[in-house]
């Protein structure tokens, strides 16, 4: 990789600084443009590893399992925000496990008592789990640290991030405007951060491909309640009735969490497409872009991963 390029990577969310922090950290000039810095959507993020409802599913399984390499060295350092934390993947309607669980060291199918009331069946595993706000910026220190700059600034178009020899586009949502791609939509997330009443594992409901999500993620002190995932919707408004929602499914599983305090809302519009695109073309004045997006809710398992080719693309030219 020729060190003496200057590469601007546009967006810094949990795609953008991933990977800004690489390229960086490989002796590439790397400055980073984003409206907001951290990235509002990765900052909603719950988030635990785990490759959902996401294609192509050949790369996925190959980018998720660089990124769960990677989490698992990270979450030896508390100060990252990721800690490999073991819990419990529920259905009320005795689904399959999820294919990447499968392969989890540590699965194994739960016995009917570790089971809440109305679930069926359910599998225990250990992943990363990652307290965003913490993440993100152990990110940004890493940026710093490799010489790696920030500028906060909104694009009107790709164009208007140079002069660059590269671009590489991690704008996620945003994408859609500045490509434009008219085949990327918005899944409103909603997630609602409270006090920790004691929980130590995180507990997800596979609710296939309702609007209505059920998951718990324990980070220390406090613990990130979901959600929803509403197709189409972007908006970052607080949804009040939204929030009662999640805190009354969420209490139904765990009930300690029925008298924990609500410290804030974390809302996203999570970049959707039908698959994931990491990709290279160019621009009419010859200047590469890279794309990394679309990553839906899968963001952060796909990050490294998507990352590493864009690395490899950027790379070969």
């Amino acid at each position: 990789m020729a060190t003496g390029r200057r590469v601007v990577v546009v967006g810094a969310g949990v795609a953008g600084l991933t990977t800004a922090v690489g390229l960086a950290e490989a002796g590439v000039s790397v400055h980073v443009i984003a409206e907001e810095v951290p990235g509002v959507t990765s900052l909603a993020a719950g988030a635990m590893w785990g490759p959902y409802l996401v294609e192509p599913k050949d790369k996925v399984d190959q980018w998720g399992q660089r990124s769960l390499e990677i989490f698992r060295r990270l979450a030896e350092d508390p100060a990252t925000g990721v800690r490999l934390t073991s819990g419990i993947e529920a259905s009320r309607t005795a689904e399959a496990p999820p294919a990447w669980a499968i392969t989890l060291p540590s699965f194994r199918p739960c016995g009917p008592a570790e089971l809440p009331a109305g679930f069926s069946a359910g599998y225990r595993f250990t992943v990363p789990l990652i307290d965003m706000p913490t993440y993100l910026n152990y990110l940004l220190h890493r940026l710093d640290a490799a010489g790696g700059t920030v500028e906060r600034r909104r694009l009107a178009s790709l164009s208007d991030a140079g002069p660059a020899t590269v671009i590489v586009n991690c704008s996620g949502l945003g994408a859609k405007e500045l490509l434009p791609d008219p085949d990327l939509r918005p899944i409103r997330g909603h997630h609602v951060v409270v006090t920790n009443p004691g929980l130590t594992e995180f507990f997800s409901e596979d609710t296939g491909l309702s609007s209505d999500l059920l998951c718990f993620y324990p980070h220390g002190d406090t613990v990130v309640l979901g959600g929803t995932a509403i197709d189409g919707e972007g908006g970052l408004a607080s949804d009040d009735t939204a929030a009662a929602s999640i805190l009354a499914r969420c209490a139904e599983v765990e009930p300690r969490l029925a008298t924990a305090r609500v410290l804030e809302h974390r809302i996203g519009a999570r970049p959707t497409r039908a698959t994931v695109r990491v990709g290279a073309d160019r621009q009419e004045d010859g200047t590469l872009i890279v794309h990394n997006y679309g990553h839906g809710g899968a963001g952060v398992t796909l990050s490294w991963g998507c990352a590493g080719e864009a690395y490899e693309l950027l790379a070969s030219e």
